[in-house]
């Protein structure tokens, strides 16, 4: 892997912000009883939501020392913002207000949030603008704030013309709508490309891509329970998927590529690739919107001669057998199109989840990370009713057995999961051994219910 995404670890920053977080939880009484909320209803970390905090400019050596740096982002008076450009840590704002402390958390939804807690308002900033915040409660010079960002990093609202809002609108309906079954896969990226161009067309690629993962997490959500026991309870906070962590595609070998060249549509940047090959037969693509904050994990079956090649770019041909997500796309569609995402990885208390979930009903898999900085385990998989037509597909190519194809008509097919994640020392990357574990577990021909 390219040492540019050999993540470090930041374990003494990580330590430092959350020292600064007791501290304010300490003086703010609202703040400390809902991070005791978050955990106990939700089963997420109160630091997990932090968009920012606000610290006194005698904290800048320090946080520079841990390997923080300037973000060239606007501010109202020209502060001074530090973010740690490799790791996954909340930014810092400088300012020189005597005795001043602020956190900001991040929900998906303002306006969900202040109607969750009651709160006064007024909320600054239009809705759909790019930036919406309100005061949640100040103490003791601890000031909580909740803000809603729409494709945008900065820290200054701006206006919303009436033109702008409808092509706001417009361009999420497009995305809302877009059709997912068509004639063919290559038909259906055909579609999907139509109506992307649309939308980036009326908002720019930056909106375009929010709305498109704001959809794309909603579509995924009404196919799993898992993700929608776990969503209820965010929204009983009004906290919506605002921990989400990153979003799993899986992809055809055919129609890779084409994913792929969707994702730079919306202003992807690629960041590394893995490559399994020989050991699990699958290789993977991470690629980053740094406006929007959306990570993706593209997964495709790979041939072990395929490793030295960039698959992101160079079309691979059908293959004569298939593996675990070639199988998957096979049985369900492409992730991009009718299947939806394989699933959603979200930041969470990982132990205080696994219980809560098993509490309601939701079943957790065994971890397939389990480390001081990385902790990774999967719900127990939402089985879908496969199609016939899909099956007899398969069945006629060779690519599954009469017995395979009957019993998967008969019992469906493992389709999707939401993923409980626990990052420590700001760990941004993957570890490419556990996915292989977890790949091959969830195979669909390793799922079938026994005789």
């Amino acid at each position: 892997m390219d040492d540019q995404f050999d993540w470090p670890l930041a374990f003494d920053a990580e330590k430092f912000l959350r020292q600064r977080m007791d501290s304010f939880l300490k003086r703010n009484s609202f703040a400390r009883q809902l991070a005791v909320r978050m955990r106990e209803e939700t089963g997420t970390d109160f630091f997990e939501w932090i968009d920012h905090l606000v610290l006194c400019p005698e904290d800048e050596q320090t946080l520079r020392e841990f390997g923080m740096v300037a973000d060239r982002v606007e501010t109202l008076g020209g502060e001074t913002v530090l973010h740690h450009p490799r790791a996954t840590l909340p930014r810092v704002v400088l300012s020189a207000e005597a005795g001043r402390m602020a956190i900001s958390l991040r929900p998906e939804f303002v306006a969900e949030f202040a109607a969750a807690h009651s709160l006064a308002g007024p909320i600054q900033g239009a809705p759909y603008s790019r930036l919406r915040r309100v005061l949640v409660r100040e103490e003791n010079g601890a000031r909580l704030e909740a803000l809603e960002r729409n494709a945008y990093r900065g820290f200054v609202a701006a206006p919303l013309h009436s033109a702008n809002l409808k092509n706001l609108i417009d361009a999420r309906d497009l995305l809302r709508t877009r059709r997912r079954h068509c004639a063919s896969s290559a038909k259906g990226f055909d579609a999907a490309r139509t109506v992307l161009d649309r939308a980036v067309e009326l908002v720019g690629e930056d909106l375009a891509c929010h709305f498109f993962f704001r959809e794309e997490r909603r579509y995924w959500e009404s196919r799993n329970r898992a993700a929608q026991v776990q969503k209820r309870r965010q929204d009983s906070l009004g906290l919506g998927w605002g921990n989400h962590d990153h979003h799993t595609f899986r992809c055809s070998r055919e129609q890779f590529v084409d994913a792929v060249e969707f994702l730079t549509r919306l202003g992807f940047a690629k960041r590394e690739r893995f490559y399994a090959g020989a050991e699990a037969g699958w290789g993977a693509q991470i690629a980053e919107q740094s406006n929007t904050g959306i990570v993706v994990f593209a997964d495709v079956d790979l041939r072990p001669e395929e490793t030295a090649v960039d698959f992101s770019t160079q079309r691979l041909s059908p293959a004569a057998e298939l593996g675990t997500v070639g199988l998957w796309v096979g049985l369900h569609g492409e992730s991009m199109l009718e299947a939806g995402m394989h699933h959603l990885e979200a930041r969470f208390d990982f132990e205080v989840l696994r219980a809560q979930l098993e509490g309601q009903g939701v079943r957790v898999m065994n971890p397939f990370s389990n480390f001081e900085f990385l902790r990774q385990a999967f719900t127990e998989g939402e089985r879908w009713p496969v199609a016939p037509e899909r099956l007899e597909k398969l069945r006629q190519e060779g690519l599954i057995t009469t017995e395979q194809a009957e019993r998967f008509l008969r019992e469906g097919a493992i389709g999707s999961h939401l993923e409980n994640l626990q990052r420590r020392g700001g760990f941004k990357g993957f570890n490419q051994n556990a996915v292989s574990v977890i790949i091959s577990a969830t195979d669909p021909r390793k799922n079938l219910q026994a005789a």
